[in-house]
């Protein structure tokens, strides 16, 4: 009796231990699968984003078509030294800094705003809707902007405009506001804002759905009011989510939004000394002297400055905000 229970007990330890190998198998497989999916990303990254890097040694050198990348002499930081002597180099950091520290607090402030108030939205279908009518400036044209703002701005005809009649109406001036360098950085903010406002409002609200309801529970119990919730409850409970994305728009300070920017502004002269950022500077140069070295000078100086301002926000984040650190 004895042998019969130990040669079952072995029959089971046997059994368990082939039954615990064979659910190793699905785990090797998931990995593989997930590797596999991962694959094309990494190639495109490599493909797109690390090989081209080679191509950075134009910066350092006096480029010429006809002897190419690496046959082209080199000339040291002459090219650096072009860029600061022109004079433009103070202003268009200056302006890019600015324009997206604008952007990204505005943005952020009137995503987190909207999060909110769409969260306490109690009818399911007209939340939907609501969300779908603010995410919706997320896919417009930078050219259905542009004209947009020629239409509000400048109207039809280059006269008028609906927001000079509307200025008109309150017996205020009209203004040529193509004309007018100070009020573009405020006007790009608004358009950023409209566009903008409801991807972030999305993403927080992604971050909303993750607050346990034990919480706002609580709140109920003690009195609260739902506004006051929303102050001491979700907004402290978001801030991590906000920490992270403002990291990772400080990592992009030094990029401004050649698209929207120069859909916009375009070509016009007037308004170059609060619009014009390093994009567009870059775009300009190389489509109007063609040195193909000096503008991959000043991207190089814009990658490394990015660089620099980024590695500074998330050492600031891992000493006040470890929580919420993204590294």
């Amino acid at each position: 009796m004895t042998e019969v229970l130990a040669t079952q007990t072995e029959t089971d330890t046997s059994g368990r231990s082939k039954r615990k190998k064979k659910r190793a198998a699905p785990t090797e497989r998931v990995a593989w699968s997930l590797a596999l999916l991962a694959a094309p990303g990494v190639v495109y990254f490599l493909v797109f984003a690390y090989l081209p890097m080679a191509g950075l040694i134009v910066a350092f050198k006096d480029f010429n078509v006809s002897d190419g990348i690496f046959g082209s002499p080199w000339n040291g930081v002459e090219n650096f030294e072009y860029f600061i002597s022109t004079g433009n180099a103070a202003r268009i950091i200056i302006n890019t800094v600015f324009l997206n520290a604008l952007f990204l607090t505005a943005t952020l402030a009137w995503g987190l705003t909207l999060a909110i108030m769409l969260n306490e939205i109690r009818l399911h279908m007209y939340k939907r809707v609501t969300q779908s009518v603010v995410f919706f400036p997320y896919f417009v044209s930078p050219i259905v902007i542009s004209v947009m703002l020629q239409v509000l701005l400048a109207g039809v005809g280059g006269e008028g405009g609906a927001v000079n009649d509307m200025l008109n109406v309150f017996n205020l001036p009209s203004l040529t506001w193509y004309t007018e360098p100070g009020a573009w950085p405020w006007i790009l903010t608004i358009v950023k804002v409209w566009q903008l406002g409801g991807y972030m409002s999305v993403i927080f609200l992604a971050a909303i759905t993750a607050i346990p309801p034990d919480v706002y529970e609580a709140g109920v119990i003690d009195g609260a009011s739902r506004a006051r919730m929303a102050w001491s409850i979700t907004v402290p409970l978001l801030r991590p989510t906000a920490a992270i994305l403002l990291v990772l728009g400080i990592g992009r300070i030094f990029y401004g939004d050649f698209a929207v920017i120069y859909a916009i502004i375009g070509d016009n002269g007037v308004l170059f000394s609060t619009t014009d950022v390093i994009d567009t500077y870059v775009f300009r140069s190389l489509r109007s002297l063609g040195d193909f070295g000096t503008t991959a000078a000043i991207g190089l100086f814009q990658a490394v400055l990015g660089f620099i301002f980024v590695s500074v926000a998330v050492i600031v984040q891992r000493r006040y905000a470890r929580d919420s650190s993204i590294l």
